[in-house]
């Protein structure tokens, strides 16, 4: 929680699940957080299963995405290890579960799910779950039964952040920062990015990464320019196909070797980058990513993303690749 920067639109969620938190079980059970893609609720996750695990040692804690969940269970059918995967998500004692509403139209998986609520409900575990919409305005393929069961114990949401709030986030992001960036930078990028924190984020990533590489200070004008593509970008939508064909034409590969199995270097790297240019660009969640990307799991995006950023600030080439990348995407290309 400590990373968490509070403001008035996500107090509420953040003492919500910092309450969660400190007694399991005991304060909202369940607690449903939803809000936009970007907005924090995978960070307050992670935050509660963090302090759980750090006070209180003896309670099993599982993290899971829906779409990891599915596969979990979709695989035990397989490997008739059904046991097994009882086991481990009905006998923890919180559970953490991230995106939902990607349960819609997985009628098997979202029946285990049912069950598994019940079975952890009864026994007094912790159930924590996010979703980019309210239990009530989840798909009609989510039954009654399941969504009233969303709203026995305690509903929030975490709304975009306010300008004030936009600025707090980037003056802590820049505080491991040894190079300056000037307040009217940051006005800037905060007027600029306005409903998305992992946008916000990314676009300062982008602006001092460019003057680590040249070797420059952090300006107006080099903010500006840099960020020209991600503002023009926001007037159109961004579909997968966009995405994975102006790689694949930029890089000289065909979207199917991008997407595909293949684990030569220009493919690894062209396939990271663009991971990275998804998530900066789009609202897709690491799972959605994956899929886009012959059914990857999360944390291999987690990984490109986390790599592709780091890299940014060490290689110009790959500075270069990410920058021509997201041009062409933001012009049209």
């Amino acid at each position: 929680f400590e990373a968490f920067v509070s403001g008035t639109s996500n107090r509420f969620a953040l003492a919500a699940a910092m309450g969660v938190a400190e007694k399991p079980a005991r304060a909202f059970n369940p607690l449903f957080i939803y809000g936009d893609a970007g907005l924090g609720k995978t960070h307050l996750l992670h935050g509660i299963g963090n302090y759980v695990r750090r006070h209180y040692e003896a309670l099993n804690v599982v993290y899971v995405s829906a779409e990891s969940f599915t596969n979990d269970f979709i695989e035990s059918i397989r490997t008739n290890s059904q046991f097994a995967f009882k086991q481990r998500y009905r006998t923890c004692d919180v559970l953490l579960v991230d995106d939902i509403q990607f349960l819609e139209r997985k009628d098997g998986t979202r029946e285990e799910f049912f069950h598994t609520f019940n079975a952890l409900h009864d026994e007094n575990r912790q159930i924590v779950i996010t979703s980019d919409r309210s239990p009530k305005n989840l798909s009609a393929s989510f039954e009654d039964r399941l969504r009233t069961r969303f709203e026995w114990g305690l509903t929030t949401d975490v709304q975009p952040p306010d300008l004030e709030t936009r600025l707090a986030i980037l003056r802590r992001k820049c505080e491991p920062e040894t190079l300056p960036v000037p307040d009217d930078v940051l006005e800037y990028i905060a007027s600029h990015v306005t409903d998305n924190i992992r946008e916000l984020e990314g676009a300062l990533i982008r602006v001092t990464a460019y003057a680590s590489i040249h070797d420059v200070p952090v300006t107006m004008a080099i903010t500006e320019e840099q960020l020209h593509h991600l503002i023009s970008a926001e007037a159109r939508q961004l579909t997968p196909r966009m995405i994975l064909d102006t790689t694949a034409e930029m890089f000289g590969m065909s979207v199917d070797d991008l997407v595909g199995k293949s684990r030569s270097r220009p493919l690894v790297t062209a396939r990271q980058i663009s991971m990275y240019v998804f998530r900066q660009m789009t609202d897709f969640s690491y799972p959605a990513i994956g899929r886009e990307f012959g059914g990857r799991d999360h944390t291999t995006v987690i990984h490109a993303v986390d790599k592709i950023g780091t890299l940014m600030k060490q290689r110009r080439a790959i500075f270069d690749q990410v920058t021509a990348l997201m041009q062409l995407l933001g012009n049209g290309a």
